[in-house]
Parts: C-alpha cells; structure tokens; sequence
C-alpha cells in the first residue's frame, strides 16, 4: 500500500512539474534564447497548483529541465516569482537592455502626449468660460 501511495504522490509530482515548465516555457521569448526567463503565480493560481512548498519544488525541477538557474519567492500576498537567475551572453543582454529603454522610452512618451494633451484641453476649456476677457470672440 506504502509503495502504491509513493508511486502516485510521484506521478503527481512528475505531472505538476511538466505544468509548470509549460508554463514557464510559453512566456520566454525566442529572441532571448531561453534566457530571461520568468513566471508568476498569484495566490489562486498557486492554491490551485498545490500546496506551496511543492508548487515551489516543482518551479525548481521545471527550470533545471529549461536549463534554469532557478531562483523562487514567495510574497506576504501569496504571489510566487519564479526566476531564471543565470547570467545571459553579452548580445541577450544587450538585446535586452535596448527593449528595456524603448519600452521605458514608449511609456514616458505616452506620458507627455496625455500631459500635453490635458494642458491643451485645461486652456481651452478656461479660454472659454463666459465673463473672461476675449471669450465671446
């Protein structure tokens, strides 16, 4: 019975560990070439995975079959990180960093657009308002 139990807690363990590397696997980017590989689990997605602490073995076993230096966390929220922590060649990392900036640079532009967008709109608005100078014309 001892072994029948062993047996099945295993097959369990074999098919958490193949979820989650699928997981894992879907959100890298081919242009990354495995690297810079991650996957977050809120607290629902987790309950619904298991228990955390073989949630978090499995994460670990799933990344060594990615080739992963695995590392994993588990928020106060219940959120779990699960972190490819190798050290990428020189051309993913520069890669990288250029798809960083551009993604940095494409937010602060949005920014401005809607800052300038609201300053126009906050002058028109104001320049006419009746009783102000200049708004009847």
């Amino acid at each position: 019975m001892r072994g029948q139990k062993d047996e099945l807690a295993e097959r369990r363990f074999a098919k958490l560990v193949d979820q989650i590397k699928a997981m894992m696997a879907a959100g890298l980017r081919p242009e990354y070439r495995g690297f810079y590989g991650q996957l977050i689990l809120n607290q629902d997605a987790v309950t619904e995975l298991g228990e955390l602490a073989d949630v978090r073995r499995a994460a670990r076993a799933a990344g060594r079959r990615l080739g992963w230096h695995v590392r994993t966390h588990a928020a106060d929220n219940g959120t779990l990180f699960v972190i490819d922590d190798r050290d990428p060649p020189q051309e993913i990392r520069e890669l990288a960093d250029r798809r960083a900036a551009e993604a940095v640079s494409a937010v602060i532009s949005h920014a401005q657009a809607e800052a300038r967008m609201l300053s126009t709109s906050r002058l028109t608005t104001s320049h006419n308002r009746p009783g102000r100078p200049g708004a009847d014309l």
